[in-house]
């Protein structure tokens, strides 16, 4: 691997690990959302690899194929044990249980970069507000504990003793939580209404 740069020795790491667990190939998308990159950057690095006999791929949707793959097999132990606590509403929001109902293990090599030096908590969504974001009805969405967050960025927000996870905006010195699907609508609130409990970093599905 060594005519490989670090980014696409991690890429491929990535759609071995993401073939392992969804037993299907990642989209464009999905890699340039994992690593916080453009989607024509993603698509570079992926023709990159493509050149360089790594991976061959089609015109269709997850029609990505590894011929190679990493040289390093990962050991079970290799993971991070992060606690999942209750449910979260991405649709009307409900009461946060904070209890950990179990925890969740995860290839750390699924996270963004340093993620796993970092304290973590795990969520399983309850509704299709953040649709087009990828994130849907039963997902687990893995988050980083954070108070402060970059406009744009996915947070999970306590408001008004309820739970939730949106977007946040600011608009008019107002806090906005905006969806990600066309049915709902965005809410506005005073910033000291809005608590933010983490930054989404990822999600794991199960079909």
């Amino acid at each position: 691997m060594r005519d490989l740069t670090d980014k696409q020795k991690e890429i491929l790491g990535f759609i071995e690990s993401f073939n392992a667990r969804e037993h299907m190939a990642p989209t464009v998308y999905e890699i340039a959302q994992h690593f916080g990159i453009k989607s024509a950057t993603s698509f570079a690095h992926l023709r990159a690899l493509q050149r360089k006999g790594y991976l061959t791929r089609s015109s269709k949707a997850r029609s990505l194929s590894l011929t190679r793959t990493t040289t390093s097999p990962r050991h079970l132990s290799l993971t991070l044990s992060i606690p999942l606590l209750g449910r979260i509403s991405a649709g009307a929001p409900l009461l946060a249980e904070q209890n950990v109902e179990k925890s969740v293990q995860i290839d750390p090599s699924l996270l963004p970069y340093n993620a796993g030096n970092r304290q973590l908590f795990a969520l399983r969504v309850n509704g299709e507000s953040m649709r087009d974001a990828g994130i849907l009805d039963a997902d687990v969405i893995l988050c980083q504990v954070q108070s402060t967050a970059n406009i744009g960025d996915i947070v999970v927000v306590m408001v008004e003793n309820e739970t939730t996870v949106k977007y946040l905006y600011l608009k008019e010195g107002k806090a906005e939580l905006r969806p990600a699907n066309s049915e709902f609508t965005s809410r506005f609130y005073d910033l000291d209404q809005v608590y933010i409990q983490g930054k989404v970093i990822g999600l794991m599905r199960t079909v």
